[in-house]
């Protein structure tokens, strides 16, 4: 059974998503304390987090990075702000969706299940582990972790989408819409610049492996992985 953790202040929709997650067969721990939703969140051991913007004291994109140093699991936002900048400003503070009140419960669950089935539904221990090399590097996607050599960088689970797409077929362009096809089911939260913002993530991450120029932007048709890329000492 997986755990979702909640941090909604509003008591009502709090105890509602709840009620509607235990139906739907999942075990929910609302927040309580919004001085310690980290530590809560370790507690609760969760699988996902449902997480609102507008918090007492701190807002959500704070609480998101405080999550995100401990976990890679998936991060939905649910929030009535409605904004773009909301939703870039969710993604680049690790979020993995955005979804905007009023919403429908049936949504909801619908992409909490299709996020689960993403980031633990395709490994099991009885199996060997997956992975895909290219160019020196070697990617972990179930365990959402990149490697060169000895250095090792985490990831989410997004993250590990986007750059098992490429790695697959090095040196070939992948299309945008293939990319956002493969990231998300359905293009409700989409706009021009989430897929930037991940790619951007991306690179950062493999510029910390000392590889900044493995992603190559396609101008007007989409993104490549060079296999022939120039290393770098790593930062």
């Amino acid at each position: 059974m997986h755990t979702i953790f909640i941090v909604e202040d509003d008591a009502k929709i709090a105890g509602i998503l709840q009620e509607q997650l235990n139906k739907y067969g999942f075990q929910a721990s609302i927040a309580d304390d919004f001085d310690r939703v980290a530590e809560s969140f370790l507690a609760s051991r969760a699988d996902l987090v449902l997480l609102d913007v507008n918090l007492p004291k701190y807002d959500g994109f704070y609480w998101c990075r405080q999550i995100r140093s401990h976990s890679n699991c998936p991060i939905l936002f649910i929030s009535a702000r409605d904004s773009e900048m909301d939703q870039v400003m969710a993604l680049e503070n690790g979020a993995d969706d955005y979804i905007t009140k009023p919403f429908h419960y049936e949504v909801v669950m619908a992409k909490i299940r299709s996020h689960l089935r993403r980031a633990y539904g395709t490994y099991s221990a009885r199996h060997e582990e997956r992975t895909i090399e290219a160019a020196g590097l070697t990617l972990y996607p179930e365990r959402f972790l990149i490697k060169l050599n000895e250095l090792s960088v985490e990831l989410t689970q997004k993250e590990a989408v986007l750059l098992q797409a490429l790695m697959q077929k090095p040196g070939r362009v992948i299309s945008r819409e293939r990319l956002l096809d493969l990231l998300w089911e359905d293009h409700h939260f989409i706009d021009d610049n989430t897929l930037n913002v991940y790619v951007t993530r991306i690179r950062k991450k493999l510029r910390e492996l000392g590889v900044p120029e493995a992603v190559e932007t396609v101008r007007g048709a989409g993104y490549r992985f060079q296999p022939d890329h120039r290393q770098e000492s790593p930062l």
